[in-house]
């Protein structure tokens, strides 16, 4: 497996290039020479596995021989036996639809998913070839927190997380703060998310501060975290497809990654019929498939805080699949981005997208609406974000023909983690998992700094492993 940039296609990379760079070094996002397309023989002995058997059988395909076969098998081992499911995720059902509840690890949250197998290849890899590295990330509440668990107490690496102080949910930010290691800085930045992650781009693209620290990043930049989330899709499409129909996948979606890695799913074959970007009131993507530009706006903070993004940074690498990976479209697209504030794509380009995407943008009013409806009629207490999901995917579902899809909502998160807006929904509490409760009583650990690149450099440079 071969990888290049999305903005040069001409120089290739290993697996462990992508990983320890996260962002390439000319300010693109890395992705495969050629995403393999599996054999119907292949797909059957596949669908027979459990989902550690899966998440090998995927994984290696993305990272060659950056393992071997026990190391990968033992990575994986590690890193889901702390999650509360045998098999990583569980189902659950309203109606006809079909919930993939993937907050069953340690903070609560799918992010859990990739970021346990991140944090054991980092730790093997740095300590194979004695190496170490700061990790530099930005959260809109659910990466920081899973970042942290998987590496925290590691010894050849430190983490810096930045979040939008203010701007998660209490028990999102305490997930983060309340992590006492001498390895984990936490960074409350005075602005948005959109703000924190411009502030780690800015980081990464400063070549001679990134060397200076031997930077890399978790965010779903970094490809790793894109092959992981890979496997959920085949697993679910697995266990509960019904007469061997395709499938449609609705994605609370913010930054792009984790549908993005729908979208791999399906070029190596599995059988998905539609792709749904489910946004909330920040609805850059819905705008998008309506008239082919990409325009970033001001941020609108919301009831489903994960979500509030404006710059989907994965979204990048969707066009560059649809340009046939030409870098130079896409520095030329990047270019017009970052001069004029948007760009706009080929009406042709826009329809071949559409034939795999749907998008729904829903607001406050109604995610309170589904997560009341769901408590009601199904005793089941959705997060905001799925409930953005869920109602995308009845959208769909009330606007189309096709009645014999497998329908699936992706549940991206507890929702004791946003217990507060909960409570003004239902007048009720999530239960929170004993051990995470425990752990939110702890005194909190982080810096407030303003939303100035130089002095957030100047904090993790005094602090970072050297």
């Amino acid at each position: 497996m071969k990888y290049i940039s999305t903005r040069n296609n001409k120089k290739t990379y290993s697996f462990i290039d992508t990983f320890l760079n996260g962002l390439a070094h000319d300010g693109g996002l890395y992705i495969p020479k050629n995403i393999p397309r599996l054999s119907k023989s292949t797909l059957q002995r596949f669908s027979k596995l459990n989902y550690n058997d899966l998440a090998y059988e995927i994984i290696k395909i993305y990272t060659g021989n950056t393992f071997s076969r026990t190391e990968l098998k033992q990575i994986i081992k590690k890193s889901y036996k702390n999650f509360d499911s045998s098999n990583v995720i569980k189902f659950s059902r309203v109606k006809k639809f079909n919930l993939v509840e993937l907050y069953h690890g340690p903070t609560l949250a799918f992010k859990d998913i990739a970021l346990q197998v991140i944090g054991n290849m980092y730790e093997l890899i740095l300590n194979k070839n004695k190496r170490r590295i700061n990790l530099v990330t930005a959260t809109s509440g659910d990466t920081g927190a899973a970042a942290i668990d998987a590496v925290k107490d590691k010894k050849n690496l430190r983490i810096f997380v930045l979040h939008p102080k203010g701007k998660v949910s209490v028990t999102q930010r305490k997930l983060m703060t309340t992590v006492n290691s001498k390895n984990v800085f936490n960074i409350a930045v005075q602005g948005s998310f959109d703000d924190c992650q411009t502030l780690v781009k800015s980081m990464f693209n400063d070549l001679s501060f990134r060397k200076s620290i031997n930077m890399s990043g978790v965010n779903s930049i970094n490809w790793a975290r894109i092959v992981v989330q890979i496997v959920y899709y085949f697993y679910s499409h697995f266990c509960l497809s019904e007469k061997n129909n395709k499938s449609v996948f609705s994605v609370p979606t913010g930054n792009f990654g984790d549908i993005y890695a729908g979208y791999v799913a399906y070029k190596m074959g599995l059988p998905i019929s539609k792709l749904i970007i489910a946004t909330n009131e920040n609805d850059l993507l819905y705008k998008f498939l309506k008239n082919g530009v990409y325009k970033p706006s001001k941020v609108k903070f919301s009831i489903s805080p994960s979500m509030d993004i404006q710059v989907a940074s994965n979204f990048e690498r969707l066009i560059a699949s649809y340009c046939n990976n030409n870098s130079k479209k896409i520095s030329e697209l990047m270019s017009q981005l970052n001069k004029n504030g948007s760009y706009r794509i080929d009406k042709n380009i826009l329809k071949r997208i559409k034939n795999i995407f749907y998008s729904k943008s829903v607001n406050a009013k109604d995610t309170k609406k589904i997560i009341k409806s769901v408590y009601n009629n199904n005793h089941k207490i959705l997060d905001p974000h799925s409930a953005v999901g869920l109602k995308a995917l009845q959208d769909y579902y009330l606007n189309n023909n096709k009645k014999s899809e497998n329908l699936f909502c992706l549940e991206t998160a507890h929702p004791a983690k946003f217990r507060e807006t909960i409570y003004k929904i239902l007048s009720k509490n999530p239960v929170i998992p004993k051990e995470v409760n425990e752990s939110l009583k702890k005194k909190e650990f982080y810096k407030v700094l303003p939303n100035n690149l130089y002095k957030i450099k100047v904090y993790i440079r005094a602090n970072r492993l050297r």
